[in-house]
């Protein structure tokens, strides 16, 4: 067989891989959504550098939870889960500019204190407001700070 040809196989193997992950991506989306409570929400892994790193993901609220899905990930559990109990809301801000290339458009910085660590989220005004009910809508007595 010629070289080409060997060549031309190989490409389309790996067409048919992207489709079929592409065609993943869009199942699990379905599924995690499935149940509702589903949103745009990018976490900030490292703040040393500023503007630096964010990653895309969806948010899920599940009771008392709130868990975060890398958007790329084919993983059916959450790559990060976060207490209500535990978050305390503390403000919000835009992007600073070199932040805007690395998120959602119109997305909104939330800071928010897990115990002794600062939090920053991203997300839509709309996905806000829901944020800060859910926080709001804890049981009595949780110190919640909205």
């Amino acid at each position: 067989m010629p070289l080409w040809q060997l060549l031309l196989d190989a490409a389309g193997a790996v067409l048919v891989l992207v489709l079929l992950y592409g065609l993943a991506l869009v199942v699990r989306r379905r599924l995690l959504s499935r149940h509702g409570g589903t949103f745009e929400l990018s976490y900030r892994v490292r703040s040393e550098r500023a503007g630096r790193g964010w990653l895309l993901g969806l948010g899920r609220y599940s009771g008392d939870r709130l868990e975060w899905f890398r958007i790329f990930s084919l993983a059916p559990r959450p790559k990060r889960v976060w207490e209500r109990s535990t978050l305390n809301y503390t403000g919000r801000r835009d992007p600073e500019r070199s932040e805007r290339m690395s998120l959602y458009p119109d997305h909104t910085v939330v800071q928010c204190n897990v115990g002794d660590a600062t939090l920053e989220l991203a997300m839509s005004p709309s996905s806000l407001t829901g944020f800060q009910s859910w926080l709001e809508a804890g049981p009595p007595g949780t110190a919640t700070t909205v």
